[in-house]
């Protein structure tokens, strides 16, 4: 009697199957955009960069002195973003050659995983500032690279790096909101 009344109470319950909510990303707190100047003693040029960003300067290159003084990362800790800069001084037509091939190679090695990849040429004659802006569409490592150069003494390299996992879908918001800052820095970078 007692089981009666007790499936005649919960009689659902034998039906049920349990589904799995769908995967949720957490919200991100995106900083107000405003810009201040960087000018490190160690580095020719300037440019503007996030004020809710850190300069870290980088002294080591696989456990070597890098080939510049001026190697340096712009950390974006409220996003687990970074931005690896490097420095070259061109000494010949033949290093800044050798420095633009290596910019493309390291575009290209995420080809693996990219979908497509867009170069965008910067040329902002009056500045002596040209170049190429990598937009690296797909499951990436780094989806947003560029070089600039003033042909005849400088070349700056960088790289967008994100400290998670690449997913596309969720990390787009915060890509577009990166690349604003990283497109800020090749607008605003004048040599010395």
């Amino acid at each position: 009697m007692f089981s009666g009344l007790l499936a005649s109470v919960f009689p659902a319950c034998e039906d049920f199957v349990p589904v799995p909510k769908p995967r949720a990303y957490p919200r991100v707190a995106y900083p107000e955009k405003a810009y201040r100047p960087f000018g490190q003693h160690y580095c020719r040029f300037t440019f503007d960069m996030p004020v809710y960003a850190q300069i870290e300067r980088d002294t080591t290159f696989f456990d070597q002195k890098p080939e510049s003084d001026c190697w340096f990362n712009i950390d974006v800790p409220a996003l687990n973003a970074k931005i690896y800069c490097s420095y070259y001084p061109v000494t010949s037509r033949g290093r800044l050659d050798e420095l633009v091939q290596d910019a493309f190679t390291l575009a290209q090695k995420h080809n693996i995983k990219a979908n497509y990849i867009e170069e965008i040429p910067v040329h902002r004659k009056a500045d002596r500032v040209h170049g190429i802006v990598f937009s690296i569409d797909g499951a990436t490592a780094s989806s947003y690279q560029f070089f600039v150069t003033d042909s005849t003494r400088h070349f700056l390299r960088g790289a967008l790096y994100f400290n998670t996992q690449a997913r596309p879908d969720s990390l787009a918001p915060v890509l577009a909101f990166m690349k604003q800052d990283v497109n800020r820095l090749v607008e605003t970078l004048q040599w010395q």
